[in-house]
């Protein structure tokens, strides 16, 4: 049944009721949000967002590539940037990119202007979530590179955030809850063109040779125990590498339902025969659960669960 709109002003951009969300996210599951808000720039964001209740939750989602929406759905106005923010503005030696810019085309834009953030290239999603959880590859995070980031306050307020203000730390931040991230300004060293897309197509080698990137995945899913990422280098040590930790317990290409622990790389959760999202959770769990008892190591997910338990809601 159809309610009044959670905001007293009418948005530019798209509110969609009862939005299944599966389709937004790269595991393909999850029931609807309350409320889909896709804004059509930063300023409609900012006026929906200042007249939206204080007591309506706001989740900023992505693109949904480092989530599991469970089945029930999220009772939530679920924010989704998209055209509006996807900008990449080169300027000297930085970079100032819209949240929903992919890290790929953020890593390749700034290669052909001569700029090294290739460490962008394989890690999937866009600046918003990189930000949000200090993504990182081969020993090089976004910590390393973020000179100020944007954001629009729960209430619409636009505010300017420091690394000191975001306390980064292994795949975290302390960006503040409802709280969206608008846009970015990188610093970067300088770099030859082609030997920066050399140095990317080789990253893209080595991640195709290692990880399932052919199938429907959200990435790591737990964070390594080391708690730090893979250096890439021929000194890296695995020991305490999750997955490493998930293949020593005997679960490399685990089943529980649809989803499966990738045969391929073992920190891989993949949505291998039309899974659930309880089924993708659940042998989540059971992974934690049996490293914990095998190895005494508390497996901690890197991948984002949201939403309520229930049953898959058909469309």
């Amino acid at each position: 049944m159809e309610t009044a709109s959670p905001s007293e002003y009418r948005p530019r951009g798209t509110l969609t009721q009862n939005r299944p969300l599966a389709d937004l996210t790269w595991l393909r599951v999850g029931g609807p949000a309350d409320w889909l808000f896709q804004p059509a720039d930063a300023e409609d964001l900012s006026l929906f967002l200042s007249s939206l209740p204080s007591g309506v939750p706001v989740f900023p989602m992505g693109v949904g590539s480092n989530l599991i929406v469970r089945d029930g759905g999220i009772r939530a106005v679920v924010i989704r940037l998209g055209r509006g923010f996807n900008s990449i503005d080169v300027q000297g030696d930085s970079v100032v990119v819209g949240a929903a810019a992919l890290d790929a085309h953020v890593a390749r834009r700034a290669a052909e202007a001569g700029l090294d953030l290739t460490f962008l290239r394989t890690i999937p999603g866009a600046i918003g979530g990189a930000v949000r959880m200090n993504a990182g590859c081969y020993g090089t995070y976004v910590a390393d590179h973020l000179i100020e980031a944007y954001a629009l306050t729960r209430t619409g307020k636009p505010v300017t955030l420091t690394p000191d203000d975001l306390k980064f730390a292994y795949r975290s931040s302390a960006l503040a809850d409802g709280w969206v991230l608008t846009g970015a300004r990188l610093r970067a060293a300088s770099g030859d063109p082609l030997a920066l897309a050399a140095k990317m197509d080789d990253q893209l080698a080595r991640r195709d040779a290692s990880q399932p990137t052919k199938a429907r995945s959200a990435g790591s899913t737990f964070r390594n125990p080391a708690g730090y990422s893979s250096t890439g280098r021929d000194d890296d040590t695995h020991d305490l590498k999750a997955w490493a930790v998930i293949d020593r317990a005997g679960l490399r290409g685990a089943k529980h339902g649809g989803a499966q622990m990738s045969e391929m790389h073992p920190n891989f959760l993949i949505n291998a025969d039309g899974a659930t999202a309880a089924d993708l959770e659940g042998l989540g769990e059971e992974v934690r659960k049996k490293v914990l008892q095998s190895q005494g190591i508390t497996l901690e997910w890197e991948i984002m669960r949201i939403g309520e338990f229930g049953p898959v809601t058909q469309e």
